[in-house]
C-alpha cells in the first residue's frame, strides 16, 4: 500500500514543461498558418466587395426598368434617367460628344449610329481585352456619374463621392433639338440632369461602392426608329473601381 501511494505521488508531482524547441516549433507553425490564411482572407474581402457592387448595380438597373416603363406610359416612349428623350445619348462614346438620333433619317442610318456607340462601349467593357479597367483610365470621360452631376477630372477637386484622380464626364442638361422645354407640354426630362432623376428614384439616397476607388457610373445608347421599326435605348452601369469586371446592362 505504501509503495502504491508513493508511486501515485511521484506521478502527480512529476511536471514536464514544454521545451524551448517545442515552443519555437509551435510558434513557427502558427506564423505559417497566419501567412497562408492572410491572402485567403483578403480574397474573401475583395469577393464580398465585388458581390456588394454587383448587388448595387442590380438595384440601379431595377429602378431604371421601372423608370423606363413609367416614361413609356406617360411620355409615349420609354427612356432612362439622364436622357432628355429616348433618342438622346448619355455619355460620349463613339462620336466623342452627346448624340441625338435624327428620327427623320433612314432606320439604317439611325441603327448605324446606335451600333457605333454600343460597339465603343463594348470595346471598353469586354471581359478579356476591354480597355476600361481602372478608375483613372481616360475612358472614364465617356461616362457620367449616376449620383453626381459635377465635372470631375484629375486636376479638379470636387465635393462629391467621385474618387480623386478619376476622369468622368459631366451630365449637364443640354436640351435636345426636339425637346419641349417650356409650356404645358414641357418634356419631363427637361432641365433635369441624370443625377437629379436617379436621386429622385432613390429618395435622395446615393448608393456607394464598397471599393476604395469605386463609384457608380453609367452610359446610355440612344434608341431610335418609329412605329413598328422603333428600337429602345440600352443602359450600361459600371463600378469605376474596374468597369471591365463590374458592370451590367439593360435593354428593355
Amino acid at each position: 500500500m505504501k509503495r502504491t501511494l508513493k508511486n501515485v505521488w511521484k506521478s502527480l508531482s512529476r511536471v514536464n514543461g514544454n521545451s524551448l524547441a517545442e515552443f519555437a516549433t509551435v510558434s513557427a507553425l502558427m506564423a505559417t498558418l497566419a501567412a497562408t490564411a492572410a491572402p485567403k482572407l483578403s480574397e474573401m474581402s475583395e469577393g464580398t466587395k465585388a458581390e456588394k457592387s454587383g448587388n448595387e448595380i442590380d438595384k440601379i438597373l431595377k429602378q431604371a426598368q421601372s423608370f423606363y416603363q413609367h416614361t413609356a406610359d406617360t411620355e409615349g416612349r420609354g427612356r432612362f434617367p439622364g436622357q432628355e428623350k429616348f433618342n438622346v445619348q448619355v455619355g460620349s462614346h463613339g462620336a466623342g460628344s452627346q448624340v441625338e438620333i435624327d428620327l427623320n433619317t433612314s432606320l439604317t442610318a439611325q441603327e448605324a449610329i446606335s451600333n457605333a456607340i454600343d460597339n465603343a462601349l463594348l470595346a471598353q467593357l469586354h471581359p478579356l481585352n476591354g480597355t476600361f479597367n481602372d478608375f483613372e483610365d481616360s475612358d472614364g470621360s465617356d461616362w457620367v456619374s449616376v449620383f453626381d452631376d459635377a465635372t470631375v477630372d484629375a486636376s479638379s477637386a470636387v465635393a462629391s463621392s467621385v474618387p480623386s484622380g478619376a476622369k468622368i464626364g459631366v451630365d449637364d442638361y443640354a436640351g435636345c433639338s426636339t425637346c419641349r422645354t417650356t409650356g404645358d407640354h414641357k418634356d419631363p426630362g427637361a432641365d433635369l440632369t441624370g443625377a437629379d432623376e436617379w436621386l429622385n428614384l432613390f429618395n435622395q439616397n446615393r448608393l456607394e461602392s464598397r471599393f476604395q476607388d469605386g463609384h457608380f457610373i453609367y452610359a446610355v445608347v440612344p434608341g431610335g426608329g418609329t412605329g413598328d421599326d422603333s428600337y429602345p435605348p440600352i443602359l450600361y452601369v459600371a463600378d469605376l473601381e474596374d468597369p471591365r469586371s463590374y458592370n451590367n446592362s439593360l435593354e428593355p
